[in-house]
């Protein structure tokens, strides 16, 4: 079990590139909307929960992630694209 802010993981959630949603659910083999609900998300008719408890409180409450697999693998592509943007920099000053 893991605990972040709401705050957090929404932040993690909008710094995801375009598709990110789509290809954690492609590569985890879920619905995307359950993808969506792990960032909160309400779309139960089609996703399902994914084991994350809300607790009120500052910076949005706290939120206790029963599995953290979903926001590894969003981590991982947050890495993946900050390495991306290094990498164009690197190349970028050696012209």
């Amino acid at each position: 079990m893991r605990t972040i802010t709401f705050n957090e993981l929404r932040k993690i959630k909008d710094s995801l590139p375009n598709g990110s949603m789509h290809r954690i659910a492609d590569e985890l083999g879920l619905n995307v909307d359950t993808v969506r609900n792990f960032f909160g998300g309400r779309h139960f008719r089609e996703g399902k929960s994914v084991g994350i408890h809300l607790e009120p409180g500052p910076d949005g409450g706290l939120v206790m992630l029963d599995d953290t697999t979903v926001l590894d693998r969003a981590l991982k592509i947050l890495d993946e694209e900050n390495a991306h943007m290094q990498q164009e920099v690197t190349e970028a000053t050696q012209v």
